[in-house]
């Protein structure tokens, strides 16, 4: 009798035993996978680990010990962070047997941010910062003054001791001998106390030709500067032949940043809201034996709110936790947008600006032209990631909008000396709302026609056949002339025009109903239909490009003038998009006796060049030179040669550029204030070609 055949598994797993399974030990992890600590390994990365520091630094600040922080870059590539707080504590830790100073470096999860009172609130408080820092840098260098005394110790790449310095000063790449232990260089006043951190980022982890981004870190420095008040923080960059110096210190807290934050005129003067609260959370806690265990604890949280409206229509909201941004909004944010959205509600209704039958305003209507700056202290505050961009703390959440409920009405929208701009901003954010319901309408309906639907746009709109937006056109065309000649000159295929009668609105002066009621400018966003402000939505638009075709004389400039200044504001994004051309027909015509074809010049210089070359040739010039003063003098096969046709025409596209400079030219240009304006035509009247002037 055989022996039955022994059953083999289906795949064989003796390729895949325990000595496969790797343990990462201390700050090996760190090295391994940096961007789980760090959020990549970029620029974006570098500058993650200045915030850390900084963090650290500023969390001195907050407990009241710490009234100066200087950073540094050095040409070498280093980066050095310098308070005058307590310093890091040197004494032995008794666990670890370590120092306090290697301990915080070398040990991931290790500070005095996990409790026992070191800490009222901080940022960095997950105890994984310095020693990230540490670990993923070539070379750190911790100088301690502390107790009359100053210590150092450096590590390399996360490991302590000592490097052998040449007369060339520090650097990464000198002799490393390890070590364990801090090292006294010296006395130092006992007054004299604080941490100076210096480290050589590990290049071989990070991308190639990444370095910190000195604009994001500036804005850091900013505005810690602004929500710890009275604090100093400098900025040394010493990379250059010279050394640049930036200073920020703030006493107005809150109130001051939203002033620096907002991008237009205001509608009403900073509110500044706040207020604290007490939230039970769940937490593991060490007890008296070393043991976790899990405790309800209360916490207290303090918010600190300012915000204020202003003329546009953008929004800035930044929200903070214990100084620190959390820029995918979190807890903190969605209360305060909750309890802005009810009270404002609230206050429609009872003022009578709404009706009650009236459609409720969404929060888009109420953030157009908020500027706005959130911030709470919280101990121990949950981040979803140790780069903080999110608070998850549940409790935050109701504190926020209490206090935001309770102190908007007493301050603002019930206080007799803010009645009036708390009238305006309520009218402002009924007009969004009434603006938004009729972009919705006029999106809707101008969907192109279909086999089931009827169109209503424009009946003046010569609309062209294809609906691919990648090749359509809308030529605003001055005039029913220029709209003739332009029909004939255009393609069909892709070209369509719409006549503007006149002048349109200035949008600079009028209200958004206003602008909604000018016949012009809602058959140019029916036509775009895309919506207006906020709502707008470029994926929306029926055409690929938007060109502004007006005469060549003042007439035509003020109404491109006005044309583009109804795009800046209610339709920014298409001009961000590149997707906003003026049009550039000649100004004059010139045959010449013999040539195939006329000569188009498009400024009275070039026309003064051609006549000389003309000249200096010998060649005559047949007729009279043709001055062109509007489109509807052009024939059309001139019209499409020169103006309309791709190959041969010339198109100037309207850029952004300097969004703070546009909106200062088109205040001073078209705004209400005429004083400004005045002293700008009399100062820049001698620079006109009266020549030019139709009169």
């Amino acid at each position: 009798m055989t022996a039955p055949a022994t059953k083999k598994p289906a795949r064989d797993a003796g390729g895949y035993t325990a000595r496969h399974l790797s343990v990462l030990e201390g700050l090996e992890a760190v090295r391994k996978r940096p961007g789980m600590y760090i959020g990549s390994t970029d620029s974006k990365g570098l500058t993650q680990l200045a915030f850390e520091i900084v963090d650290n630094a500023v969390d001195e600040a907050l407990a009241g010990a710490c009234s100066r922080i200087e950073v540094t870059l050095h040409p070498d590539g280093s980066l050095e962070v310098d308070d005058n707080g307590r310093g890091i504590p040197v004494d032995v830790e008794s666990k670890s047997g370590l120092t306090g100073v290697e301990l915080v470096m070398t040990k991931l999860h290790a500070g005095g941010k996990f409790g026992g009172g070191s800490y009222k609130t901080s940022g960095g408080l997950h105890g994984v910062g310095a020693s990230v820092v540490n670990a993923l840098s070539a070379r750190l260098d911790v100088v301690v003054r502390r107790g009359g005394r100053i210590h150092t110790m450096s590590f390399s790449r996360g490991v302590p001791g000592v490097f052998a310095d040449g007369r060339s000063g520090p650097s990464p790449e000198a002799k490393f001998t390890p070590r364990d232990g801090l090292s006294v260089a010296g006395k130092a006043p006992k007054a004299s106390t604080g941490t100076t951190v210096r480290w050589w980022a590990d290049v071989a982890l990070f991308s190639k030709n990444s370095g910190v981004d000195v604009e994001q870190l500036t804005a850091r420095l900013r505005q810690t500067a602004f929500l710890v008040q009275g604090l100093t923080l400098v900025l040394f960059d010493r990379r250059g032949d010279d050394v640049v110096e930036e200073t920020f210190v703030y006493l107005g807290g809150t109130v001051d940043f939203v002033e620096h934050l907002a991008p237009d005129k205001p509608v009403c003067d900073p509110v500044h809201l706040t207020g604290e609260g007490h939230y039970k959370e769940t937490v593991p806690v060490l007890d008296d034996k070393g043991h976790m265990t899990t405790q309800t604890v209360e916490r207290h949280c303090e918010v600190d709110v300012a915000l204020r409206w202003g003329t546009g229509y953008y929004t800035v909201v930044q929200a903070f936790c214990n100084v620190v941004a959390t820029p995918h909004c979190g807890s903190n944010k969605n209360g305060f947008e909750r309890a802005l959205l009810k009270s404002i509600n609230e206050a429609l209704v009872t003022s009578r600006v709404h009706k009650a039958r009236d459609e409720a305003v969404i929060k888009d209507d109420v953030l157009e032209g908020l500027t706005a700056v959130v911030t709470v202290k919280v101990p121990e505050p949950q981040y979803l990631g140790q780069t903080k961009d999110e608070l998850g703390t549940p409790g935050v959440s109701k504190i926020v909008a209490d206090v935001v409920t309770k102190q908007l009405k007493v301050k603002f929208l019930d206080n007799r000396k803010s009645k009036v701009a708390a009238k305006q901003v309520l009218e402002k954010v009924a007009a969004a709302a009434k603006t938004r319901q009729a972009a919705r309408a006029s999106k809707d309906a101008a969907r192109r026609k279909t086999a089931l639907e009827t169109s209503t746009l424009p009946a003046k709109l010569a609309d062209c056949r294809s609906a691919d937006v990648s090749r359509t056109e809308l030529w605003l065309v001055e005039g029913d002339s220029a709209l003739g000649t332009g029909k004939l000159a255009r393609n069909s295929e892709y070209q369509a025009l719409l006549p503007l009668r006149g002048k349109i609105l200035n949008v600079q002066k009028a209200s958004a109903s206003e602008m909604l009621g000018n016949a012009e400018c809602a058959s140019i966003i029916q036509v775009v239909g895309a919506g207006t402000g906020r709502t707008f939505d470029l994926d929306s638009m029926r055409y690929g490009k938007i060109v502004i075709t007006t005469d060549a004389d003042v007439d035509g400039a003020h109404i491109r003038c006005l044309l583009i200044t109804l795009f800046a504001r209610y339709m920014r994004p298409v001009i961000e998009a590149g997707r906003l051309y003026t049009a550039v027909p000649p100004l004059h015509r010139v045959e010449v006796v013999g040539a195939d074809a006329p000569i188009y010049t498009y400024s009275d210089k070039e026309l003064t060049q051609v006549l000389k070359k003309l000249e200096s040739s010998g060649k005559r010039i047949k007729g009279g030179i043709q001055r062109y003063k509007g489109l509807g003098e052009m024939d059309p096969d001139q019209l499409a040669e020169t103006t309309m046709h791709p190959a041969t025409r010339t198109l100037r596209r309207i850029r952004p550029g300097d969004s703070e400079a546009a909106e200062r030219a088109l205040e001073l240009l078209m705004g209400n204030e005429v004083a400004p304006r005045r002293d700008f035509i009399i100062d820049s009247a001698a620079r006109v070609n009266r020549e030019l002037l139709d009169t």
